[in-house]
């Protein structure tokens, strides 16, 4: 079993794509609770944590959520309890949960598909700076 930080909700992300290093920054200065922490799919505690909740990490290249001892959640369902966490203007897209989540997932993959090619992708995960250090498993 693993062990994870307490009232902490973590976020698995492709450490290799320069969206989702942008999405985790973006996460990170909003954080106002410290609430998040970030793990890359490809590190040794991703794919750990991956088969410890039962993804096929084969099948995966998505966000995805992991609330310890409740639920996990993946793809557009992520961003948006991502977005609802972070509260405020964030919280209020929310409200995309009324779109049906197949529709929901159409345009993330659509964006997923893409990301490498309209964003770029790294040739090794991002090394935290030692300020940020703490937000990463």
């Amino acid at each position: 079993m693993i062990n994870f930080p307490q009232n902490k909700k973590i976020i698995l992300f492709d450490g290799l794509c320069n969206l989702c290093n942008g999405a985790v920054q973006f996460i990170i200065k909003r954080d106002k609770k410290d609430v998040f922490r970030f793990v890359a799919l490809q590190s040794e505690l991703g794919i750990e944590i991956c088969r410890y909740i039962g993804i096929d990490q084969q099948k995966i290249d998505s966000i995805v959520l992991y609330k310890p001892a409740v639920a996990y959640y993946y793809k557009s369902t992520a961003v948006l309890e991502i977005a609802d966490e972070l509260g405020g203007f964030y919280g209020l897209l929310a409200v995309f949960k009324i779109v049906p989540e197949k529709v929901r997932n159409y345009i993330y993959d659509y964006i997923a598909k893409n990301r490498y090619k309209w964003y770029g992708k790294k040739e090794s995960c991002m090394i935290p700076t030692p300020e940020l250090k703490a937000k990463f498993l």
